[in-house]
């Protein structure tokens, strides 16, 4: 029998990683388990019963001490094999930036923890046998409490370091923001300091909420457009609504759908700056735009800022022609429109002709946020770009249906 895949179809599997204890909660819960191993009454040879007593106890101990060891091991090895591509480059990156703070990978902190309680389930095997071979119920009764104390040395010498380790980069990896990979969504892609974040505020949610990646303080500006489909290809209007409205579960769906087919809330997200470079010098916010590039259901907006004022050298207006030439080529499937973004600042000399050149005859935006200038066509081409993405998802959900039948017949 073929083994089902077992990857997720959708973000949100990093939250789902094993939870964590501190190392004093299973130090103390060893000790309550300790205390909560009783004697059997119904042995009436005192050294029997001690031994049996001190033998069990041990065992316990060794037990509350070595098992959630396994369960963390075990349970990150089997979620991480399960993320979705994107979440698996998210948790790459959070650990490479991890890696450059205390030098250690994912992989080692892990090896570590599993390291840890092999030695520990060898001590407590030893210390379980003295107990149950001891001369005499004093002897008994000693080895157990001796060996209490030197398996919590133990764990705290091999085992704290290591599990604290994992417990900061799992704060980390489960408050990654989960997308979903069922609704159409626009990623922003140019540049730094290009406006971006504006173009989002502009056509979005007037107060959209950052997603905040733990490698870096730079997250991702996510808001959200309601569409209303005519039928299944075609939009019919749109309504942006206010972020919190769609926290506090006020903003109706289907109350507003009224004649049209469906209504479906999507997603318009800006992402961290790219630059001119091979991919082995980007740092981890690169990394991240290509990531949801590549990995997530979406249509690309590319932004320029033609006026020369885009920030530094690094986002010059050759160097974002350039990278809007490498991107494109990148991504050449993708639903895509180009905005020359603060319009109202003017263009450098010569610009224009070398956007025209680069785009040979494809249509551009001009925008200006502040004068409000093309923002009701840059509103039209989402809404376009929203419904070619949504064809695609559709599609896709036809042969995961269909493969998902064909494999419930073979069960």
């Amino acid at each position: 029998k073929k083994k089902k895949n077992t990857q997720n179809s959708n973000t949100g599997g990093l939250r789902r990683l094993p939870v964590v204890k501190s190392p004093l909660e299973l130090i103390n819960k060893a000790r309550k388990t300790a205390l909560q191993t009783r004697a059997d009454a119904n042995i009436k040879n005192a050294r029997n019963r001690a031994r049996k007593h001190g033998a069990e106890t041990m065992d316990a101990i060794t037990k509350a001490l070595c098992v959630p060891l396994r369960d963390v091991v075990n349970g990150y090895k089997y979620e991480m094999r399960r993320l979705h591509p994107f979440e698996k480059v998210v948790a790459d990156l959070t650990v490479r930036a991890r890696q450059k703070k205390d030098g250690l990978t994912l992989q080692d902190v892990l090896d570590n923890i599993h390291e840890a309680r092999k030695e520990m389930l060898v001590a407590g095997k030893d210390w379980t046998a003295k107990a149950k071979n001891a001369e005499t119920a004093r002897e008994a009764m000693d080895a157990m409490r001796e060996g209490e104390e030197r398996m919590i040395e133990l764990f705290e010498q091999l085992a704290s370091k290591p599990v604290k380790l994992i417990i900061d980069l799992q704060k980390a990896l489960r408050t990654t923001p989960a997308v979903r990979l069922d609704t159409p969504a626009v990623v922003l892609v140019g540049a730094p300091n290009v406006g971006k974040s504006s173009i989002v505020r502009a056509i979005s949610s007037a107060t959209p909420e950052v997603n905040n990646y733990p490698f870096t303080t730079r997250g991702m500006t996510l808001g959200h457009v309601q569409v209303f489909w005519k039928d299944d290809t075609n939009t019919a209007a749109a309504v942006i609504p206010e972020v919190n409205e769609i926290n506090k579960g006020r903003f109706d769906e289907q109350a507003m759908a009224g004649s049209y087919a469906f209504t479906q809330l999507c997603q318009v997200m800006d992402s961290p700056g790219l630059l001119v470079r091979p991919d082995n010098e980007r740092n981890e916010m690169e990394a991240l735009t290509l990531a949801a590039m590549q990995h997530l259901p979406t249509a690309v907006m590319y932004v320029l800022d033609l006026s020369g004022g885009a920030g530094d050298k690094c986002s010059s207006v050759d160097d974002q022609l350039q990278l809007r030439r490498e991107v494109r080529a990148r991504f050449p499937r993708r639903p895509w429109i180009d905005v020359v973004a603060k319009y109202d600042l003017g263009l450098v000399d010569g610009s224009r002709e070398q956007l025209h050149d680069i785009l040979d005859g494809t249509p551009y935006i001009e925008l200006s946020i502040q004068d409000e200038v093309g923002v009701d066509e840059l509103r039209d081409e989402v809404m376009r770009m929203l419904g070619e993405v949504r064809v695609v998802l559709d599609a896709m959900a036809a042969v995961d249906a269909r493969n998902a039948r064909q494999t419930d017949r073979k069960d």
